[in-house]
């Protein structure tokens, strides 16, 4: 009867909510970063900056394929197992890697970079602009802000009732529903690579997970990275518009599919599985 007790935890509870709040902290970055970027740069300089963040974006998940490497090499129940007394090795299909140190380290890190922002000023000069600017602008929205009235203010009921008609709108604009298309598409090409390169690296050519996740983060996002800074780099440089920019990102992103077909050439005999390739005699 021991046996036939199915094994059984909610400690998954736990990490779907540790999800939830991450999520929530993660996604005013990216729509909060472009618009800080775009307010308070010189429209020159913007494209460059948004190459630098997107750059950083690339970076960190490199350095997250390294630490989850490292974490794979070391056992699941690290610290109340003696090394010694674990049989199995990384490349056997029963070994369970430390998956729970990389997302205490990446909190912890996440928290200590969090701090800083709460030393931010409430209002920033925009690039090229004089403090005396700055300090004549607060002076005249000062009496504004001191003549606003309670009752003046939006209610959330006013927000949601104007939000959809501005929705409708997003909803009508081709240019953006493109733009949304087409960054759907290259968000799930990345997130099948990330989901199920890791494996296919294990079951075809042999290697542990620590090694396939090595792969990936070395041979893939690097170049991802130097991408991004100098696109960003070239559009400061020459002065690319968007009529021009959108042109660039059409033809580059042809190549790059057409390239991507070469993969369909490149793929290595089914390994023999028996019971599904092969029969068991």
């Amino acid at each position: 009867t021991e046996c036939e007790k199915e094994p059984g935890s909610l400690l998954w509870i736990f990490v779907m909510i540790g999800n939830i709040v991450r999520g929530m902290g993660e996604t005013p970055i990216m729509p909060l970063g472009i618009s800080y970027l775009e307010d308070f740069a010189k429209a020159e300089n913007s494209p460059f900056y948004l190459g630098c963040l997107h750059t950083a974006t690339v970076v960190g998940p490199f350095l997250g394929c390294l630490l989850a490497s490292f974490c794979a090499e070391l056992f699941v129940d690290l610290g109340s197992v003696d090394a010694e007394e674990i049989t199995i090795t990384v490349t056997d299909a029963r070994w369970v890697g430390a998956w729970w140190l990389g997302i205490l380290i990446c909190a912890s890190l996440n928290l200590l970079a969090a701090i800083p922002f709460w030393f931010l000023p409430k209002s920033l000069v925009k690039e090229g602009e004089t403090n005396e600017l700055q300090e004549a602008n607060e002076r005249s929205v000062a009496p504004l802000q001191e003549n606003d009235k309670p009752e003046d203010k939006q209610t959330m009921y006013e927000i949601a009732k104007d939000f959809i008609p501005f929705l409708k709108a997003l909803l009508r604009n081709p240019v953006y529903m493109l733009f949304i298309c087409i960054t759907v598409l290259q968000f799930s090409a990345f997130d099948g690579m990330i989901s199920f390169m890791p494996k296919y690296l294990e079951q075809q050519f042999g290697k542990s997970a620590s090694d396939a996740i090595f792969l990936i983060g070395v041979y893939n996002l690097p170049v991802i990275c130097v991408g991004y800074f100098f696109g960003g780099l070239f559009m400061k440089k020459f002065k690319i518009n968007i009529y021009q920019a959108a042109n660039i990102a059409f033809w580059v992103s042809l190549l790059e599919y057409l390239l991507y077909f070469g993969a369909y050439w490149t793929v290595c005999d089914t390994s023999l599985v028996a019971g599904l390739t092969v029969s068991y005699e």
